[in-house]
C-alpha cells in the first residue's frame, strides 16, 4: 500500500535558502519576469518578521513558494508575491497550503486586505485567485507586467 505524500508549507529560513531563491527563479523564468529580486533583495525577505517567504514541500522536496510584503502606501494592507508550484506538484493542493500560510501570518500581523497583480495571461492563476476569494480592484503599483489588480478583505 502506498502512503500519502507528506506535504508541509513553512516559512522560510537560512537554511531554506538555497530553494526558496531556486524556486523564485523557475517562477522568474516560468513567467518572464522582467523586474526582479536580487539575492540581496530575496535575503532581506528571509531576515524580515514583516516580509516572509513560504516554502511548500512534498516528501521534503521544496515544490513551492510565495512571498508577502507590507503595502505602506496602503493601511493595513500587505501584498502577495511570487506565488509559484512547480509543475510536477501542481494539483495537489500546494497552492492553496501556501496562500493559507500567508494569509494566517497577514491576520496574525493585523492586517485587513491582501493585494497581489498578475497578468491576464496567466489565465489559471487568475481562476485560482478569483476562486479563493480575491477580487478586481484599482492598480495599486507601478509593475510594467501587471495588467490585473485583486485584493480580498482577511
Amino acid at each position: 500500500m502506498k502512503t500519502a505524500p507528506l506535504i508541509a508549507v513553512r516559512r522560510a529560513d537560512a537554511a531554506l535558502a538555497d530553494s526558496a531563491f531556486a524556486l523564485i527563479e523557475e517562477y522568474y523564468e516560468a513567467i518572464g519576469v522582467v523586474v526582479r529580486d536580487d539575492r540581496a533583495a530575496l535575503e532581506h525577505y528571509l531576515a524580515s518578521p514583516d516580509s516572509p517567504i513560504w516554502i511548500a514541500s512534498v516528501d521534503a522536496e521544496a515544490a513551492g513558494c510565495v512571498m508577502t510584503r507590507p503595502l505602506p502606501q496602503i493601511p493595513l494592507a500587505g501584498e502577495v508575491k511570487r506565488l509559484y508550484v512547480r509543475p510536477r506538484f501542481r494539483g495537489r493542493g500546494l497552492a492553496h497550503a501556501l496562500m493559507s500560510a500567508v494569509e494566517e501570518h497577514a491576520r496574525k500581523a493585523g492586517l485587513e486586505w491582501l493585494y497581489l497583480d498578475t497578468k491576464d495571461d496567466l489565465q489559471a492563476a487568475i481562476r485560482f485567485y478569483l476562486g479563493t476569494g480575491y477580487e478586481h480592484c484599482e492598480r495599486y503599483n507601478d509593475n510594467p507586467q501587471a495588467t490585473i489588480f485583486l485584493r480580498k478583505r482577511l
